[in-house]
């Protein structure tokens, strides 16, 4: 029995498509639906170069209030978003809690999946950047190899292909 399902988005432009699968399948089952959207950490180049214009104050500060400030402001976009491509008014109500967290993504929505004790982990095959040459994306697959829980992957290889031309 399917009672709670985590919603993994990457918020490219086939999330809206990955999204109506989830929907669909919270309310075919009447299950809850958490959604989660793993923000990758500063890389090194990004960092340094913070390091060279602000002084410690402001780094820290920036590290602890901007960090916080910036997971917030993309949870109210993600919740936005989705209230502008529901169809049905009902189905903002499905949905219990939009999360954003910062690290590797398949290890934040693998934790996620565990912390919530979700019986569904539903996610698309590729983000946004991949091309229409690599048949499943580098986090859709430790997804698959890794989940504890069922999945539902939504093939996007069609719509890349689309895309390209």
């Amino acid at each position: 029995m399917i009672r709670s399902m985590l919603f993994a988005t990457d918020l490219g432009v086939y999330a809206p498509f990955v999204m109506q699968h989830a929907l669909a399948l919270a309310r075919t089952f009447n299950a809850e639906l958490y959604v989660i959207h793993a923000v990758e950490p500063m890389g090194q180049f990004a960092e340094s170069l913070l390091q060279s214009y602000l002084d410690e104050q402001t780094l820290d500060t920036l590290h602890g209030e901007g960090i916080n400030t910036v997971m917030a402001n993309i949870e109210q976009r993600v919740l936005e978003n989705f209230r502008d491509e529901m169809t049905e008014p009902a189905d903002l109500a499905l949905i219990r809690a939009v999360r954003v967290r910062q690290g590797d993504p398949a290890q934040v929505i693998l934790e996620q999946a565990q912390r919530l004790s979700v019986d569904l982990l539903i996610f698309g095959s590729h983000s946004a950047g991949a091309g229409v040459d690599v048949p499943i994306g580098r986090t859709a697959v430790r997804l698959l190899q890794l989940s504890t829980v069922p999945v539902y992957m939504v093939p996007l290889a069609h719509h890349l292909g689309r895309r390209k031309s």
